[in-house]
């Protein structure tokens, strides 16, 4: 019985501890995308060996077991003499995370009950019996690290006590032997893997950190057998079974233990604390002077926006500009506000961006044209923005002054459909129009048409051509022809 326990312990540990160590004997290759990667070529394989920490241990140790309650000497009844038994155990450790971790482990021991050690002669009494019950065990437990669970970080002292909490079930196999002046006899035997040999246990252990490869421990387990019949107090209705009114023969085994850590990294898994490595970092980057560099290729027109998103490299010196570093034309009548004498009204370059003096016109005039460009729509709309109230002033002023008539002409840039922009110009058109005329200029001079898409300020921007914004925008307009 207990050389089919230790066979079978030996066969789940030997192919464990065979991958213990830190190896890198993990299938890969260099090709993307592979099982270990998502198809990036960013992400490299996972090995072993590129684990930060060991997280593999085998533990040992040896112990008293001492029997909590059964019909014969216990911790809760005075039926005779407390006698001290003796354990051992042997686990692989594995560690999930750094506070749960989980382990096999195997247990042999003896526990001894009754008035007298077995193992001497019996007192001429019959009343005064003596038990024994050697048993075997293999257990699977989950360990989890309070210390790094629940913990506060401490950077004055070295982490090097852990308290662990460990709870688990197994299968038992036990002989339990009675004796008394007729002698020793075996009273109850349990083989393993049976529907009774489950058993149940849990406890508490305090982890001492000696070094990098070494830990001990000093555990207190309580093991729930869940069996009358483990104290060797015989069948469950004999005399000495019914002593007692519990039905279950539990004990203590307080241990102590050390762990061998396995692996080739300086720190276990286990040992390793998440937030004071944060704190640590936090520290390092602290004290850490970093000059950031900025604007590598440098600003060469001095315009205070840098040369790597400058869309202008040669603004004039002293010309305002926006957050692309384009010189500000704030009446968008091509002469910038550096040199603009007028900067709130449009007017031609060669007249320093100011308005002509208005003349009488006798068909087709430019200078008209000139005069009263810039008015301009936001996409989609025909409502006349704020910015153009002075230039429509200015035509209001001008209009009045003439004795011509004048074609109010809307136009559009090229998104949307033909349709569409055939009558969004229409409506822009007749916008101004109404404008004109609520503001006191005669009906009789204006007319209002639209030319859609057809009439374009920057006639590059076709339908299959994307141009920047403020070409669409100058596209989207309304300007003056004289008849």
């Amino acid at each position: 019985m207990k050389l089919s326990l230790a066979i079978v312990a030996l066969a789940l540990a030997v192919p464990t501890v065979s991958y213990a160590q830190d190896s890198i004997a993990v299938a890969s290759t260099d090709e993307y995308p592979n099982t270990f990667s998502s198809g990036s070529a960013n992400i490299s394989p996972f090995t072993q060996k590129s684990k930060r920490f060991n997280d593999w241990a085998i533990s040992a140790g040896v112990g008293v077991p001492l029997v909590q309650s059964a019909d014969l000497t216990s911790i809760k009844n005075g039926n005779g003499k407390n006698l001290f038994g003796y354990s051992a155990y042997v686990s692989i450790d594995k560690a999930i995370t750094h506070a749960f971790g989980i382990n096999l482990q195997y247990d042999r021991g003896e526990t001894r009950q009754g008035w007298f050690n077995t193992k001497d002669a019996a007192p001429a009494d019959l009343s005064q019996v003596g038990a024994r019950t050697q048993y075997d065990a293999i257990s699977l437990l989950g360990d989890i690290n309070f210390s790094n669970l629940l913990r506060r970080v401490d950077n004055k002292s070295t982490y090097r006590w852990a308290l662990h909490g460990y709870g688990g079930i197994g299968t038992i196999a036990y002989r339990a032997y009675q004796k008394d002046a007729n002698g020793q006899r075996l009273m109850t035997e349990i083989k393993p893997f049976k529907l009774g040999s489950f058993f149940g246990q849990a406890g508490a252990g305090l982890k001492f950190k000696v070094n990098r490869r070494i830990d001990l421990e000093t555990r207190l387990m309580y093991v729930f057998t869940g069996d009358d019949e483990f104290d060797g107090g015989g069948a469950q209705y004999s005399a000495i079974n019914q002593r007692e009114e519990q039905v279950s023969d539990n004990f203590f085994n307080a241990t102590l233990g050390v762990s061998l850590k396995l692996g080739k990294h300086e720190s276990h898994l286990m040992w390793h604390d998440p937030l004071q490595e944060i704190y640590y970092k936090l520290d390092v980057l602290a004290n850490k002077n970093q000059d950031i560099e900025v604007c590598k290729k440098g600003d060469a027109d001095n315009d205070g926006v840098c040369d790597d998103w400058d869309r202008q490299l040669d603004t004039p010196a002293g010309a305002r500009v926006d957050g692309a570093g384009v010189a500000l034309d704030t009446d968008l009548d091509g002469v910038i506000d550096l040199y603009d004498k007028c900067v709130t009204v449009p007017g031609p370059v060669e007249n320093q961006g100011c308005p002509l003096t208005p003349t009488e016109p006798t068909g087709p005039v430019k200078e008209t044209v000139s005069n009263m460009e810039g008015i301009e729509f936001d996409l989609n709309s025909d409502r006349i923005l704020p910015s153009n109230t002075p230039i429509l002033n200015n035509a209001v002023n001008y209009i009045n002054s003439s004795n011509g008539t004048y074609t109010v002409i809307g136009a559009t840039d090229t998104r949307a459909s033909d349709e569409y922009n055939q009558k969004l110009s229409e409506r822009r058109a007749n916008s101004v129009k109404n404008y004109l005329i609520k503001n006191g200029v005669d009906a009789s001079k204006l007319n209002a048409v639209g030319r859609g898409e057809k009439d374009l300020k920057y006639p590059e921007c076709d339908p299959a051509t994307k141009c920047p914004e403020w070409k669409n925008r100058a596209n989207r307009r309304v300007y003056f022809e004289a008849k």
